[in-house]
């Protein structure tokens, strides 16, 4: 008991050494923390003013100007998409022209995609490999198309990582099926039916109700078959 007694105006003291301690660096080092202070301060407002003043309008009307660039997409007509139709703009000027925003962002995706389709692939993966997100589905959507793009370049194997990766990104019925079906018809090609059986099986196991999964079962004897 005694001990615990003297170890508490010991540690007293320890704080009040190091407050003071404290206090002598704040005297000292008055105007560079004020201007340190100051500049964080300032550089927080920047930050909140041009979010608010420029970027939030410019993303307003960023997403006004792509309508009917994704309008073109939905309708698989690729090249107005991208280009536009000279009364509206395409993906390619939603990119240039509004930078930092969310939706130049999108309009690479969108871009991508459409390059994919046209048969312009080295394009496709520029601005695929180009885009970002958050949102599982799209990245998912990505990587796949990046994979496609890149076994119509004639690069199986890093199409194969590419489809495998689509799948391992999102677990869900809707996507997961489709991605590793590729990836186990691009293996049998690659003259490895372990690695498509493989495959195979799991969509039976895992995805029997999907659009694959119905047809699975053919594909699993055609392999053990062989």
């Amino acid at each position: 008991m005694a001990k615990k007694k003297t170890q508490q105006p010991d540690n007293l003291q320890e704080l009040e050494t190091a407050l003071t301690r404290t206090e002598r660096f704040i005297e000292e080092n008055q105007k560079p923390v004020t201007y340190i202070i100051s500049a964080i301060i300032l550089v927080v407002m920047g930050y909140l003013a041009f979010n608010k003043f420029y970027l939030q309008p410019r993303e307003e009307e960023a997403q006004s100007q792509m309508f009917m660039a994704e309008n073109y997409f939905e309708k698989d007509s690729f090249n107005l998409a991208v280009n536009g139709d000279g009364n509206y703009l395409g993906f390619l000027d939603i990119i240039d022209d509004y930078k930092m925003t969310k939706s130049a962002n999108l309009a690479k995706y969108y871009t991508g995609i459409s390059y994919l389709h046209l048969g312009q692939y080295e394009d496709a993966l520029d601005y695929l490999n180009d885009f970002k997100t958050d949102d599982l589905l799209l990245a998912t959507v990505a990587e796949g198309a990046k994979g496609d793009a890149k076994l119509e370049l004639g690069e199986e194997k890093v199409a194969l990582n590419h489809y495998k990766k689509a799948y391992s990104l999102n677990n869900n019925e809707f996507t997961n099926p489709i991605y590793m079906m590729k990836a186990a018809r691009l293996l049998e090609s690659m003259e490895d039916p372990k690695g498509a059986l493989a495959i195979y099986k799991e969509i039976k196991e895992k995805y029997p109700e999907s659009n694959e999964g119905r047809y699975i079962d053919k594909y699993i004897a055609r392999v053990e078959n062989n």
